[in-house]
């Protein structure tokens, strides 16, 4: 009987040391499907894009453990492919915490997680824990580890990057494209450009990526809000609100800002056709209706040269030239083209005499009673050409009272020279 009980403490004394050697020496091992399992090679490495793997193996059997960057910390397995927990058996079948398991499969606990705790910078090793739950490629069969340890395993491959990439850094890359996302449609907007819009949907999906990659998805909540951006397009509401604004615009517009307003116009129009579909076709019908066009290129455009108000261009010919206005790159006929007749800063045609006729479509710009087309030049030297100016020479006499035109047809041919010097009264001062 003593020897026995010495036996048993004997034995006792043996399993204590064994336990004291696995924790103070490099090891690799956990409970495989409740049986220890132990490692008899353990390494660890690091590829070019600082993802590290911690791989030990039997010569049977291989465990590998795979994480995005060389940090500590801890990573959860089975929701992103950049964290993975792997197990290879002795026939090479390989189990993955990447592989989903069978609809029909019930998993608890979750599918697992691998913590650093520890990297020794100085002699190159990690020590840690992990554990997973793994399927085949079927998803029906699964191998479970339990109280996995990792201890002082050795770097034998690649190098420790100086800037390893962390979860807190790609989580603030992610709240940095979320604003500039967000950005692209807020309240104050006029209109949400629909390029820009799929541009920073995408750059967000990306950094959401990232976000997943190195800081996983356990609850799925980073999943969610990538498939909910679906593809980044903008909504058919959004559309909609796009035409409107447009084209609230473009029945304000005038003569100076219609081409752009009448081409916005079109290009939300257009997109609201994208977005929303037309089937029964009436924003095509508006859409082909609009004529943004100039055919003259006087600066006036069509629909501005139809004066009677018929919708007929054809029939509106202010000068009586035989020329219809949308085609008549003097619309007057008083000898300055439409495009150089003077505008404000807006673009939009002046009527410089105040007689209610705007230049383009005045003779006598200038109330001189002389037509435009007799006044080149500027006589008096005051920046103002004659056509505009109705002081023509300057001696504070108005043009028109100074005999300019005494038989009214509006060719200064007539006018009076007091001094018979060759030079009529309203050109001398």
């Amino acid at each position: 009987m003593k020897k026995l009980i010495l036996l048993a403490l004997v034995c006792l004394t043996i399993s204590s040391c064994g336990d004291e050697v696995e924790f103070s020496t490099p090891a690799f091992q956990g409970d495989r499907e409740n049986r220890l399992w132990r490692a008899e090679a353990f390494s660890a490495s690091i590829d070019a894009a600082g993802a590290l793997t911690i791989t030990g193996t039997n010569n049977l059997e291989t465990v590998n453990l795979r994480l995005p960057s060389v940090v500590e910390g801890t990573f959860v397995v089975g929701n992103v492919n950049s964290i993975e927990a792997e197990y290879i058996d002795g026939f090479g079948t390989r189990y993955s915490t990447n592989n989903s398991p069978d609809p029909s499969v019930s998993i608890y606990p979750e599918l697992g997680e691998i913590v650093i705790e520890e990297i020794d910078f100085v002699n190159r090793r990690f020590t840690g824990t992990y554990r997973f739950l793994a399927f085949d490629a079927s998803g029906l069969n699964s191998v479970g580890y339990t109280n996995g340890i990792f201890f002082r395993v050795p770097l034998v491959s690649g190098e420790f990057p100086d800037n390893p990439i962390t979860c807190v850094d790609v989580q603030e890359d992610a709240d940095m494209a979320r604003l500039a996302y967000e950005a692209t449609f807020a309240s104050d907007l006029q209109y949400i450009d629909s390029s820009v819009f799929s541009v920073a949907c995408n750059a967000y999906i990306n950094a959401l990526n990232v976000q997943r990659n190195f800081c996983g998805d356990a609850d799925g909540s980073i999943q969610d809000t990538i498939d909910a951006l679906g593809s980044c397009q903008i909504s058919c509401d959004q559309a909609t609100a796009n035409r409107i604004e447009a084209e609230t615009q473009y029945n304000a517009s005038t003569i100076g800002n219609y081409a752009m307003q009448c081409t916005q116009f079109q290009f939300y129009l257009q997109e609201q056709i994208n977005f929303c579909g037309d089937a029964n076709g009436s924003i095509q019908a508006e859409l082909d209706a609009l004529d943004c066009n100039d055919n003259d290129n006087d600066g006036v455009p069509n629909v501005f040269e139809d004066f009677n108000g018929d919708g007929d261009l054809n029939n509106d010919d202010i000068d009586g030239d035989g020329i219809a206005n949308y085609l008549d790159d003097d619309d007057d006929g008083d000898g300055v083209l439409t495009a150089s007749e003077a505008v404000d800063a807006n673009g939009n045609p002046i009527d410089t005499d105040g007689d209610g006729d705007v230049n383009y479509l005045d003779n006598d710009d200038d109330g001189d009673g002389l037509f435009s087309n007799f006044e080149t030049g500027d006589t008096d030297g005051n920046g103002i050409a004659d056509y505009l100016d109705n002081d023509d020479d300057g001696d504070s006499t108005l043009t028109i009272n100074e005999n300019a035109d005494p038989n009214g047809d509006g060719n200064p041919s007539d006018a009076v020279d007091s001094d018979s010097n060759g030079v009529p009264d309203y050109l001398q001062a």
